[in-house]
């Protein structure tokens, strides 16, 4: 059953069918992440989804102290039929309302009372997303062990990180503009 879920969840976290494969790894409350989460689409657009594949590999970080319950709740929301609908979904949710999902400083602020109970709540109304009886099924935290050991085994230690047909690639930034990607990419004449 894990492999089954694992083959769902990355179709879901999976945009386009090109044979350059872009990865970014992403904390979904961190602000260069978000950054980076809202220009794919239209990276995507610009470049064809016939000549790039977009893989969206979680990245949580323990300085983001909600950061293990909403990744969790992203690849619960992967293994759903419309995964991918719904990943993008809950992702934009955080993205639009980082605040109520982040610490003011890693640390203090009305967050501090926040349970995890109450977080699941945030990411059900935000999102319309609600995969609460599949978050605290055992067999997603192969899930969410994969996306960490993916990370750890090419190297990547914070977020966003890049890696362009497996390999890292430190030149690419979350403050480039959509073009800028594309001519790193090597996809900058799609941009014509």
């Amino acid at each position: 059953m894990t492999t089954k879920l694992f083959r769902h969840s990355e179709q879901s976290l999976t945009w386009g069918k090109g044979e350059l494969v872009f990865e970014v790894f992403l904390e979904p409350t961190c602000p260069f992440s978000i950054l980076t989460f809202n220009k794919l689409p239209a990276l995507l657009n610009a470049a064809g989804p016939e000549q790039l594949q977009i893989k969206i590999r979680l990245q949580s970080q323990p300085w983001h102290m909600f950061s293990g319950i909403i990744v969790r709740y992203i690849l619960a929301a992967s293994t759903l039929n419309q995964g991918q609908s719904a990943v993008k979904s809950v992702m934009q949710s955080v993205a639009d309302h980082r605040e109520e999902f982040e610490f003011i400083d890693h640390c203090r602020g009305p967050n501090l009372h926040t349970t995890p109970e109450q977080l699941l709540q945030r990411l059900v109304s935000y999102s319309g997303v609600d995969v609460r009886e599949i978050f605290d099924q055992t067999s997603l935290q192969d899930l969410v062990k994969r996306q960490a050991k993916y990370a750890r085994q090419n190297g990547i230690h914070v977020s966003p990180s890049f890696m362009v047909n497996g390999l890292l690639n430190p030149e690419i930034s979350s403050q480039d503009s959509v073009e800028e990607w594309l001519e790193k990419l090597g996809l900058g004449q799609f941009n014509q």
